[in-house]
């Protein structure tokens, strides 16, 4: 049996003829080295969304490693399409998961300087910026599941209609539907908690 490397694989001439073999560990380095710079960029993005979604940090942290482990898994998939999509769908859908399990929030007063929404920066770091955040995630957990899943996606992650539509499995109406009831939630709960310091 004959060897001669070729690039990143080697052949070897087996009974007259060349199968081409390729190194499991080169491709398996190249596959790591894009998971990391994929969760050196994204990570904080999707702990964000994920902190939205159960309104606790530690959860969030679980939520969010979960569904890289799961991304990971199914990399050369997930790469080969949207990864941050892939990744968003897999926490959405574990999110569900543990819902199913635990069908109250317990939201917690440490609210993330993540925690905000796009457009503004966590550096905000005054009193009111901060009380504005904790009604905002206060008021979130007075939704339902789907509603709580369809404003993040939509009005804080900030996906269209479609997208949304699509990371879970509904149609386009039913998400509209459900912001617009879920907005009128918001709105009631945010304009009682400013007059009365109360989002009950």
């Amino acid at each position: 049996m004959a060897e001669q490397a070729h690039g990143q694989g080697r052949s070897v001439a087996v009974d007259g003829g060349e199968t081409s073999i390729v190194m499991i560990g080169a491709a398996r380095r190249d596959r790591d080295a894009q998971f990391t710079a994929f969760v050196a960029d994204h990570q904080a993005e999707l702990l964000r969304t994920a902190w939205l979604l159960v309104g606790d940090a530690h959860r969030a942290e679980e939520l969010t490693q979960a569904a890289l482990v799961r991304t990971y898994a199914a990399w050369p998939r997930a790469a080969s399409g949207d990864p941050v999509a892939y990744a968003r769908r897999v926490l959405v859908n574990l999110r569900t998961d543990t819902w199913r399990r635990r069908r109250r929030e317990v939201l917690v007063a440490d609210v993330p300087e993540d925690a905000v929404p796009p457009g503004r920066t966590g550096g905000e770091g005054t009193a009111d910026h901060q009380a504005d955040r904790d009604s905002l995630v206060r008021a979130l957990g007075t939704l339902t599941q789907r509603q709580r899943r369809v404003v993040v996606l939509r009005h804080l992650v900030g996906l269209s209609e479609a997208e949304v539509a699509d990371d879970l499995g509904v149609s386009v109406g039913t998400v509209k539907s459900t912001s617009s009831r879920a907005l009128a939630q918001l709105r009631a709960v945010l304009a009682r908690t400013e007059y009365t310091g109360d989002p009950r």
